[in-house]
């Protein structure tokens, strides 16, 4: 019963996010099975990640445990943010490249949001397993900062996305940041986590910087959202 309970306290805020950004898209919304693809996708691009991370750290771009700034950098981006976020970017270029559903700059923000719901949802069971003793805890706190943060990160993947799709001669700034936004973003949020390892001390300091982060993250992300809605014309 205890296994059942684990799987729900990782995927129950996966689904309350889902459900948001459905709701968000409820004026034109896709097909449900869309929906899901992208989701399964996003479990799949767990795997495409690992195969880009593995070799990473085999040629020595970054260590498990970082023991300085530089180090815990490295690993934030190489990784888990560059990997990752390819890996998700290319499931959702599989996805929508040809899809007669994405016809709404919306359409960008929801697709790009389930595939990395469909990644967190993974490796949150996977997280919350791995700390069996203590699964409780960290389903709270992975509930509270992890899940959102692959969230937000799929907002700025789709936002630039579609921001590329619906103008063919779009600057290639706005081309660079469908990958550089997320990319970076998951880079600082991973960094700033990992500075509190390396140097303890400061701990405190960097929790409010990291809260800081998470709190500025949510409201650009929440800004881009209502920016793609006045594009489709669902708000004013």
């Amino acid at each position: 019963m205890e296994i059942f309970y684990i799987i729900a306290a990782a995927l129950a805020p996966v689904a309350v996010l889902f459900y948001y950004i459905n709701r968000k898209d409820r004026f034109n919304q896709e097909p449900t099975k869309e929906l899901l693809k992208a989701f399964g996708m996003g479990i799949l691009s767990i795997f495409v990640s690992l195969a880009i991370s593995l070799p990473l750290g085999a040629l020595g771009f970054y260590v498990d445990d970082p023991v300085t700034f530089a180090g815990g950098a490295a690993t934030a981006f190489f990784g888990a943010a560059i990997p990752e976020e390819i890996a998700k970017f290319l499931m959702l270029w599989v996805l929508v490249r040809r899809s007669r559903y994405f016809d709404e700059h919306m359409d960008g923000i929801v697709y790009a949001s389930c595939v990395s719901l469909g990644f967190a949802a993974l490796e949150n069971i996977m997280y919350l397993f791995s700390n069996y003793d203590a699964w409780v805890s960290v389903g709270i706190t992975r509930a509270i900062f992890s899940v959102p943060g692959h969230f937000f990160f799929g907002i700025l993947m789709g936002y630039y996305y579609s921001l590329v799709r619906f103008d063919p001669v779009a600057p290639k700034k706005t081309r660079y940041l469908v990958l550089a936004a997320p990319i970076l973003a998951h880079g600082a949020y991973n960094s700033v986590l990992f500075f509190m390892d390396v140097a303890p001390s400061i701990s405190l300091l960097l929790m409010i910087v990291f809260l800081v982060l998470c709190n500025e993250l949510r409201k650009y992300c929440s800004a881009r959202i209502k920016d793609h809605l006045r594009r489709d014309g669902v708000i004013q």
